[in-house]
């Protein structure tokens, strides 16, 4: 875990240290949320475990949103911009951000990513959070929602183990579902596990290779979004993107 905020571990920093950066840590994120809402951009925290298929999952969305809406991601990892050439390869424009040894983006990382590319001409921007079911989850990035990445390939106990992350989730992925046949998972046991953490269960079964589950997903993006409260100056500029 990150030694410098103890990711959620008040026996790693004091406990008025680690209140204190969480404390700039929302200020930070309600900031980028403002200017999220004032763009007309729907952000979305994708989280999930190394290997969960989170970059496949964008690289499918940005197939199945062709024509129909503009996204763009920030790409977080330990090391390599190997996600982010990924997307930009599938025509997604990315930015990334190499954390060294923190085990999550935190509000003031995603806000200087900002910087460095167009996001506000976006209408979705995803944000791949480092791989990791622990410390992503305590992090307010300033999005709209929180999707989290869960493989049949990981286990079927994951939402127990790791429940914070499922408790903050607006919706589960359940990704590679075209392996069940191949594996020793039950998808019962694991809607079960995500019955007894999630606060309002929301779950889709989605293997991005193949495409099923995609038009799902993106059915549920398009809801969200087009629920979202919107700054006049967002509803200006979706209005404009409409009749242009």
């Amino acid at each position: 875990m990150c030694d410098t905020c103890g990711c959620g571990d008040p026996n790693l920093v004091s406990v008025e240290v680690h209140d204190r950066i969480l404390s700039v840590n929302d200020r930070t994120a309600a900031h980028n949320r403002e200017h999220f809402a004032e763009a007309g951009v729907f952000a979305v925290n994708l989280m999930g475990s190394p290997g969960a298929g989170k970059t496949a999952v964008l690289e499918a969305t940005a197939r199945a949103l062709a024509g129909k809406g503009r996204i763009g991601a920030i790409a977080g990892d330990l090391e390599t911009e190997r996600d982010a050439d990924r997307l930009r390869g599938a025509g997604v424009p990315a930015v990334a951000i190499t954390t060294g040894s923190a085990c999550h983006l935190d509000a003031e990382m995603v806000h200087k990513a900002l910087r460095h590319f167009p996001w506000r001409e976006l209408d979705y921007l995803f944000v791949e959070n480092v791989g990791n079911l622990v410390c992503p989850a305590i992090y307010d990035l300033g999005q709209a929602v929180n999707v989290v990445a869960l493989s049949v390939t990981e286990g079927e106990d994951k939402p127990l183990k790791y429940p914070v992350m499922f408790r903050k989730a607006d919706l589960v992925l359940l990704t590679k579902v075209d392996l069940l046949p191949h594996l020793d998972f039950r998808v019962e046991a694991v809607m079960d596990a995500l019955a007894r953490t999630m606060p309002r269960p929301e779950v889709l079964r989605l293997a991005a290779r193949t495409g099923q589950g995609i038009p799902e997903w993106i059915s549920w993006l398009e809801g969200r979004r087009a629920a979202q409260p919107r700054s006049e100056a967002g509803h200006a500029h979706a209005h404009h993107q409409h009749h242009t």
